[in-house]
């Protein structure tokens, strides 16, 4: 299947998504923090990531601009999963390039549903 790069900084939240994405057969790996995801991303070229907005040093917001303009990772899709549930934050996280904006908690079928829809893309 597919492989995911998950950066979040909540132990809680990486161990949720590795466990419903591995059950469906991808491949995941983790960061968490940004700037670890950001080199992680660049060496790994992964096929979708899965980004968390608030995170100490760079946010997932900056991350994901960085990556979605870098010439190394521009082609890989960039989910933002968040809290953050306001229209304005959807709407900057597209501005920044991402692809999807999932707002935790996130339901397993809404999550394997985005990482399909992205891979056929």
């Amino acid at each position: 299947m597919a492989r995911i790069l998950v950066i979040d900084d909540s132990p809680t939240e990486i161990h949720h998504f590795v466990n419903v994405l591995a059950r469906h057969g991808h491949d995941v790996f983790t960061a968490s923090n940004a700037d670890d995801g950001i080199h992680l991303a660049s060496d790994e070229l992964p096929d979708i990531i899965l980004m968390d907005v608030v995170m100490p040093g760079i946010n997932g917001f900056q991350a994901t601009r960085y990556l979605t303009r870098s010439e190394l990772t521009k082609h890989i899709p960039v989910v933002i999963v968040s809290s953050k549930n306001q229209e304005t934050d959807v709407v900057w996280g597209q501005r920044q390039g991402a692809k999807g904006y999932l707002t935790k908690p996130i339901k397993e079928a809404t999550l394997i549903e985005t990482v399909n829809e992205l891979l056929c893309a």
